[in-house]
């Protein structure tokens, strides 16, 4: 129930900025949720092969899927699959990107102000 809560709470501000970008929600829900399914499986996957000793998944194909829109249901496989959830340097990572959705979804409501002055910074 509390990783459910949690998940909820990480998709507000991004549903927000989604909203306010125009995007149609239930095109976009349907694209993370079919996305989820996919990384929630690979997820699964993995952490049978780890128990068999079999092929692993690599890790760039984890974080690829939490990239692309799967990190709410790789949060939710991390807890209920107690997989991935204990190595330090995969977690850092993980959350890494998690943040990177926080960030850039409150910039977008912010009206792009930060990615513009980090792009100034550079760009001259």
């Amino acid at each position: 129930m509390l990783n459910g809560l949690i998940v909820v709470g990480l998709l507000v501000l991004p549903i927000v900025a989604v909203q306010q970008r125009g995007f149609d929600l239930r095109l976009v829900a349907g694209y993370v949720a079919v996305v989820g399914l996919l990384t929630y499986a690979v997820y699964a996957s993995d952490k049978r092969r780890a128990e068999a000793g079999g092929w692993r998944v690599p890790e760039a194909t984890l974080h690829l899927l939490e990239i692309v829109g799967g990190w709410p249901a790789a949060f939710l496989a991390q807890r209920w699959l107690r997989h991935k959830s204990s190595k330090k340097s995969y977690q850092v990572k993980f959350w890494l990107i998690v943040v990177l959705y926080q960030l850039i979804a409150f910039d977008s409501l912010e009206g792009w102000r930060f990615s513009r002055m980090v792009k100034n910074c550079f760009v001259r």
